[in-house]
């Protein structure tokens, strides 16, 4: 693991021979923001060759049908997820519930699971891979975009608007961790949605522009987008991106959260080969969008849609959730988990409050 300088950036001098060993780190990007290391060579436009074996980190319900699914962006990349349908829904048109998220992870692992527990009590929902992640199309592989990510939402709500088995003018959104806050931008510009829950929610461009508690000084922020523009173009000159080294191979002494981190991404609990988090990762210059984009610039204008935010006492980051709240106008809720970390709201089904959220949506997206 890289260390951290005080400042909460640690910058290394960029030249065409350091290659991939360069990169900038903002304070607590490391597993959260970024993931995990080495590269997926898989530089194809289109969806990849989805595997339609259960591939998921979590157990099949026999009470949902489950099929794999892609649609495509307003930028015309294509995207793969995974539908889940009440086996008891008849011909009823039912309220829908577009998932995705952890920042860094893939649909077979968290959002999986909130979409097919959600369709075990009686929604259709729909769990995607973002653009250039997982499944879903893109190139290069492993890229992230508060623009292009937001969108992923919306051609989400698109897809479920276009089923025979979901009543459009019922669609909520979840999103978790660093997809929390781009569900939270996706749904303040998209009026279609009539309720948001937002779980363990990061908000990625606060925390690449400013680092952990908003620590990083102007000068480390100018510093930090020196060093990312100088390495587009070594990335231009050798015509394909540099990705980041591992962040999630613990050496001793790490924070208890990137600790957290190992033991959902790196273990039998929640790897998953395709996901960034799992052994893989984002290009060096993914920052640099999100350094200068403040996604939740317009969170009052949800209202008077109903926004929930949910995260753990225990949590690094929930003051993510805290400060939106504070920002987001009625109607509005917080619900703060006794003693969860932020990595339990991914997948502990004893500490996840379903009953609330399903509740939440069962009320807000009623016919």
């Amino acid at each position: 693991m890289n260390r951290n300088t005080d400042s909460g950036i640690e910058l290394h001098q960029n030249t065409p021979d350091a290659g991939r060993r360069n990169l900038l780190k903002l304070t607590g990007a490391g597993a959260a923001a970024f993931g995990a290391a080495s590269f997926l060579k898989t530089p194809n436009a289109k969806a990849q060759n989805m595997s339609q074996d259960w591939d998921k980190v979590f157990p099949k319900s026999e009470k949902v049908d489950h099929e794999k699914v892609t649609f495509k962006n307003r930028y015309g990349i294509t995207l793969a997820g995974d539908l889940y349908l009440p086996k008891d829904r008849a011909n009823d048109r039912l309220p829908a519930i577009v998932v995705s998220g952890p920042f860094g992870a893939v649909k077979e692992q968290s959002s999986g699971l909130y979409a097919q527990t959600m369709a075990e009590r009686g929604f259709v929902t729909l769990a995607f891979d973002p653009s250039y992640t997982g499944e879903s199309g893109g190139e290069p592989r492993n890229v992230a975009s508060p623009d292009i990510n937001t969108e992923d939402f919306m051609a989400g709500v698109d897809y479920l608007g276009l089923q025979a088995s979901v009543d459009r003018e019922r669609i909520g959104v979840i999103g978790i961790c660093g997809w929390g806050g781009m569900a939270l931008n996706a749904v303040a510009a998209d009026k279609r949605v009539k309720a948001v829950v937002a779980s363990t929610m990061y908000d990625m461009t606060r925390v690449m522009s400013k680092g952990y508690n908003d620590s990083v000084t102007l000068e480390q922020r100018t510093q930090a987008l020196e060093q990312l523009s100088r390495q587009r173009w070594v990335d231009a000159e050798k015509g394909t991106p540099a990705y980041q080294p591992p962040y999630n191979e613990l050496k001793g002494g790490e924070a208890q959260f990137l600790v957290d981190y190992h033991d959902y991404y790196m273990t039998p609990r929640g790897y998953h080969k395709r996901a960034v988090n799992s052994g893989n990762a984002w290009t060096i210059t993914t920052p640099m969008s999100f350094m200068n984009m403040p996604i939740l610039s317009y969170i009052k204008e949800i209202s008077p849609r109903p926004v929930l935010l949910i995260h753990g006492e225990k949590a690094h980051s929930r003051y993510f959730s805290e400060t939106a709240f504070e920002a987001a106008a009625e109607p509005k809720e917080l619900v703060i988990i006794p003693g969860a970390n932020h990595v339990d709201l991914y997948d502990r089904m004893d500490v996840i409050p379903f009953d609330k959220i399903a509740g939440f949506f069962n009320q807000h997206l009623a016919a």
